[in-house]
């Protein structure tokens, strides 16, 4: 026989789901407001009925008081069970409902009372205050039992007190109206918590469609669990609410937007500024895997909808990306040049080979001079018009890989910069990428041609790259300086339609300008102007990497 499963230990205490505890909390809260309400009802409701008696009692003593006949009576006749005062004072008792009507003398003496047998006998409580004048209100026992009283003083024609008059209403009559008044309150006490139940049953009912269903415990770790991802991964996040202000900034995108938590609240473009990454962030432009530029920051933004209204948008940096990419691209159009100058330099080792072996040595020579001319003569044109080493070597390197390309690249006679590059590095990036552009555009047209000037105008660098390719649309002409907006299609390493956008970043960051325009012999112009790009005038150094063998054989003259 299979052994006896063990008794399952009854758990006690609150419901796992939110929608039971909600639920019961609430039916808790309902319940425990009406037993208040009606004990805070029913407290003073005992005080009111006991004034409302004694009001009562005090009224009819007041009647009865007033009527001159009993004031009479008692001065003409002895008290006596069938006197006048006690017929008078039972016909009032019988008509007004009171427990007993007392009236007595000075002394005290009951002229009547409910029970004849105690007419002439002095009162059993202390009739001082309404003898002295005073009207009393009050809750005492006496030989009927507990009541409400009134007592009233006793005056005759001429306002002199002989007597009081003293007025009782039952008490048990104030504790059945109590009583009475209970089952009511009980019944509007019920309807009251009916309803709230009800309101508690709608209320937990749609926290539970918006919970799902999970435990408290489960929604304080799930909070623990995305407080500790959104901060931990290297992925920027930012949510938006339904409204499109910004309700959430991880770290990742604190850093990458450059913003701080003074952002939460706020709009995209309240917190960045107008441009695109605004509008990637608010949803203006749409798409999967949009390119933007915030800073000297590539991003990749991706945005997606949400059930209430808002969005969660990602940011992934893609600086290092990009400038591998461009490296890439640089170093395979080398890779390209350095291929085709080893079949160029295979060829004419051939040709020198051959002149030498028919010893025509003359021609030998003349054609070795030529060869090494004509790239003496393009790196000197460089030098001499460009004095910082890096801007130079690039143009240099750029050259030679447009030669390859079919492609004249030219300095222009009007290009003077001296060394005086306060951010050689950035000016290299800017020229690189306008003279990327500028070959891309040419190549495989004819007369393709390309020219580079570069001047300082005081402490501000003028760079204008010339083309004779197809030019730009007037209508293009904004657009192209626009993050992810380009012509070309894109390798599979990269994305197009950052260069030009980080080329007029720089310029704006400097305070100048970056703009196309159309070349004079056809072909598009690009002018950037950056001003205080230069240190203050002062000695040249020699640049004697740009004298090469030329320098060399000078020196040794």
């Amino acid at each position: 026989m299979s052994p006896t499963p063990p008794a399952r230990r009854l758990r006690l205490g609150l419901p796992r789901r939110v929608f039971s505890q909600v639920l019961l909390m609430q039916l808790a809260i309902a319940a425990g407001v009406a037993v208040l309400a009606t004990g805070l009802f029913l407290a003073p409701l005992g005080d009111q009925l006991d004034d409302q008696a004694m009001r009562r009692a005090l009224a009819i003593a007041q009647t009865t008081a007033e009527q001159s006949r009993i004031a009479e009576d008692l001065r003409r006749t002895p008290p006596s069970p069938d006197g006048p005062v006690q017929r008078e004072a039972e016909r009032i008792r019988e008509t007004t409902g009171a427990e007993y009507i007392v009236v007595m003398d000075r002394r005290g003496v009951r002229w009547s009372h409910t029970d004849p047998r105690r007419i002439g006998g002095h009162v059993s409580t202390d009739p001082g205050q309404a003898l002295a004048g005073q009207e009393v209100m009050e809750i005492d026992d006496g030989t009927l039992g507990r009541s409400a009283r009134g007592k009233v003083p006793l005056r005759d024609e001429n306002g002199e007190i002989i007597g009081a008059v003293s007025v009782g209403i039952a008490y048990d009559s104030v504790r059945a109206r109590l009583i009475q008044a209970i089952p009511g309150l009980l019944a509007y006490a019920g309807g009251a918590l009916a309803v709230g139940a009800l309101a508690a049953w709608l209320i937990s009912r749609r926290v539970h469609r918006q919970t799902r269903d999970l435990a408290f415990s489960d929604i304080a770790a799930l909070l623990a669990e995305r407080e500790a991802m959104l901060h931990g991964i290297r992925e920027g996040v930012v949510a938006l609410d339904r409204a499109g202000r910004i309700r959430l900034l991880n770290d990742e995108a604190q850093r990458l937007l450059d913003l701080g938590d003074e952002a939460v609240g706020r709009s995209p473009d309240e917190a960045l500024g107008e441009g695109r990454t605004a509008d990637v962030l608010a949803g203006r432009v749409t798409g999967t895997d949009l390119l933007t530029v915030r800073g000297r920051r590539v991003l990749v933004a991706n945005r997606m909808p949400t059930d209430d209204g808002g969005a969660v948008a990602t940011l992934r940096d893609r600086t290092e990306l990009e400038q591998l990419g461009r490296e890439l691209d640089s170093t395979r159009g080398l890779i390209d040049a350095l291929r085709a100058q080893d079949h160029e330099h295979a060829n004419r080792m051939h040709t020198l080979l051959g002149l030498l072996e028919l010893e025509m040595y003359d021609e030998a020579v003349e054609f070795v001079g030529e060869v090494v001319g004509d790239h003496r003569a393009t790196a000197e044109q460089v030098t001499e018009k460009i004095r910082d080493p890096l801007l130079a070597a690039l143009l240099v390197g750029k050259a030679t890989v447009a030669a390859e390309r079919g492609v004249s690249l030219k300095v222009s006679d009007g290009t003077r910069l001296p060394d005086r590059l306060i951010d050689p590095r950035g000016l290299v990036t800017v020229v690189g990428n306008l003279v990327d552009n500028a070959l891309d555009a040419v190549a495989g047209t004819p007369h393709a041609r390309v020219e580079v000037e570069l001047r300082a105008e005081g402490r501000t660098a003028v760079l204008v790259v010339r083309d004779t390719g197809p030019g730009i649309a007037p209508e293009q002409r904004e657009l192209i300086f626009t993050e992810g907006w380009s012509t070309k299609q894109a390798p599979a390493h990269r994305q197009r339609g950052i260069g030009l956008s980080l080329v007029r970043r720089l310029a704006e960051r400097q305070g100048g300008s970056a703009t196309v325009g159309e070349a004079p012999g056809g072909g598009a112009e690009f002018t950037v102007v950056l001003p205080e790009a230069l240190t203050d005038t002062g000695p040249q150094p020699a640049l004697t990497a740009a004298a090469g063998p030329q320098a060399t054989e000078e020196e040794s003259r």
